[in-house]
């Protein structure tokens, strides 16, 4: 269906510093370039009959100040909409922290287009959690947009898939594997995490989205 290897490496990854409303931020990075138009891309992220065929099925008042909810994930509120580069929403996961994720695109040389997305949560909150429990939730949430954006990959190239069920398969958990180590670099260097612990959190990643797969 795709070549792991590939899809892995075509991202950049790192662990930002986006503020969020409340204040400061701690954020999860992802960039990497699409063939595909700006306009393909931007309508890809924002018609809700295409975010169901990679992302999920999408309910709500899709609009500036509209309420949205992704059906078994995140609900929030739609902050920004500036057609075709910015998207910007709350990403609520039930009564926890609020937290933000923003969609950034720039068209480059013929129909690519150079796609950034950012998560942001409040950063004193996010340094506390790493602080007392590791940085395994960091790895979990890069790692689950690692996978939205290999969706957006498959879509924007014509493929058929069921979002909700695809992560079951053998060649998926093997690329949520291999995500989960290819955060570990950008974690080690925010919070200059030990081998051990990021060993330790690497695997926490790996058991939630691949708990049958091994780690190597």
């Amino acid at each position: 269906m795709f070549d792991i290897v590939n899809q892995i490496n075509a991202t950049h990854r790192e662990i930002g510093s986006q503020p969020v409303a409340s204040g400061p931020g701690r954020s999860v990075l992802l960039r990497r370039v699409y063939d595909a138009a700006i306009e393909d891309v931007w309508d890809a992220c924002t018609d809700r009959d295409r975010l169901g065929r990679w992302l999920g099925v999408v309910e709500g008042d899709l609009r500036v100040g509209g309420k949205y909810q992704l059906k078994d994930n995140a609900g929030g509120e739609i902050l920004r909409c500036e057609q075709p580069r910015l998207l910007k929403v709350t990403w609520e996961l039930g009564e926890g922290m609020k937290t933000e994720v923003e969609v950034r695109l720039t068209a480059g040389d013929g129909d690519r287009t150079t796609f950034e997305l950012e998560h942001s949560s409040p950063a004193e909150i996010v340094d506390e959690m790493v602080k007392a429990y590791g940085p395994g939730g960091t790895i979990g949430i890069g790692g689950g947009w690692d996978l939205a954006l290999l969706g957006l990959y498959l879509h924007l190239r014509g493929a058929d898939f069921d979002p909700a069920s695809w992560e079951d398969s053998a060649e998926v958990k093997e690329f949520a594997t291999r995500s989960c180590h290819a955060w570990g670099p950008a974690v080690q260097k925010a919070w200059n995490t030990s081998d051990d612990d990021l060993a330790a959190a690497i695997a926490f990643g790996v058991s939630h989205f691949a708990p049958e797969t091994p780690q190597n």
